[in-house]
């Protein structure tokens, strides 16, 4: 009976046709590389050494998916109650702008500051996120074409708001450098004291780990998901969110507010986004800089979510993967001198199939057959 039961889950469950979905878009993967005259064996080791091989490459793994993590929250909350956020980007950058000026103007200390910074910046990226719920709500406009332009209108702003004399470094492009009192990274004035570069030197393991800007960053996205699951799954409000997402006709008769849910749900999916932007500088860049093209967090969060089935606890363990993927992949062009592109085409491919489970379960019915 238990044995039939993991089957079932393995092969008939999301949790199944994700791993299936994982090994066919590593095997696409392996397949290109194959065609272009690498080793795929070869290359793909070399993703394992560069995730796994050093303590600070896992750190730096850690590093790259906690955004991700996060904006796939955001994507998964927004999906989950029938709605497409494809503005996390814009809030994302919305978040950063908004935790640089608060790092940067105010002067708190660090117990006030740090939340002070998170709470502005989420609460700038909701306004935006509500912006797109509330155009829908009000006058029909898909979310998808509201937050397309409103994610061009934040790259915008923020790129302004560096030729601010009192906020942008004149000539860099780049922003003035938060306080230490807004900082969430792990002993970044201790690292380069004297004792802090004694340490690194003398203890191999964490003295590897501390080289990389690690921080706090990775335990809020992990709460984060918690919150996540807990109201989608354990609250009045998320109910009725997700009741607007199955049907929002039934909702309506049923006596709940379409229109003041559509507008909460990208609220939430928005501060989601915008904590992802403000961890960012908080933890790792402490400033913004001016950008030709979006650097792609929120874009990479869609990618995500859907590989973590829209779920709290999927986000996590599908961003840790993507985050070695990014991190790790990196290294195969040194490694063998294949393309990291072909990273891409493995994301694109599990997508791919997890975006059709059906043929999943044909596929494995007639293998059984």
């Amino acid at each position: 009976m238990v044995a039939e039961k993991l089957k079932k889950l393995f092969l008939q469950g999301p949790l199944g046709l994700t791993l299936i979905s994982i090994l066919l878009g590593f095997s696409v993967g392996a397949v290109v590389l194959f065609l272009a005259g690498f080793n795929p064996f070869e290359a793909y080791w070399a993703i394992l050494r560069g995730t796994f091989a050093k303590p600070k490459y896992v750190s730096y793994v850690i590093i790259y998916a906690t955004p991700l993590i996060i904006t796939g929250l955001s994507v998964a909350f927004a999906l989950r109650t029938g709605l497409f956020n494809i503005g996390a980007e814009g809030q994302f950058i919305v978040g950063s702008m908004v935790a640089v000026m608060a790092g940067y103007y105010l002067h708190l200390p660090i117990w006030i500051h740090v939340p002070a910074c998170m709470l502005l910046a989420m609460t700038a990226a909701a306004v935006w996120g509500g912006l797109a719920g509330y155009i829908k709500a009000r006058f029909g406009v898909h979310e998808v074409i509201s937050t397309i332009m409103l994610n061009w209108i934040a790259l915008y702003l923020s790129n302004w708001s560096l030729t601010l004399k009192t906020f942008g470094k004149m000539g860099t492009g780049k922003s003035f450098t938060i306080m230490d009192s807004a900082r969430i990274d792990l002993f970044g004035q201790w690292k380069i004291s004297e004792a802090g570069i004694d340490f690194i030197r003398s203890h191999k393991v964490l003295g590897d780990v501390l080289k990389t800007p690690v921080n706090i960053g990775i335990l809020i996205a992990i709460f984060l998901a918690f919150v996540v699951w807990y109201i989608l799954n354990k609250t009045t409000l998320g109910y009725e969110l997700r009741a607007v997402g199955y049907n929002p006709h039934a909702a309506e008769y049923g006596g709940i507010d379409v229109k003041k849910s559509i507008v909460t749900s990208m609220s939430i999916a928005g501060a989601l986004a915008g904590c992802a932007g403000a961890i960012q500088v908080m933890g790792v860049s402490h400033k913004i800089a001016k950008l030709a093209i979006m650097e792609g967090y929120g874009f990479d969060g869609i990618a995500v979510s859907l590989i973590g089935n829209n779920s709290g606890p999927g986000s996590v363990f599908a961003g840790l993967l993507f985050g070695g993927l990014k991190y790790g992949g990196s290294k195969i062009q040194d490694a063998v001198g294949a393309p990291t592109e072909v990273i891409n085409i493995v994301v694109g491919t599990i997508i791919l199939f997890i975006a059709m489970p059906k043929l999943i379960q044909m596929l494995l019915r007639s293998r059984r057959g």
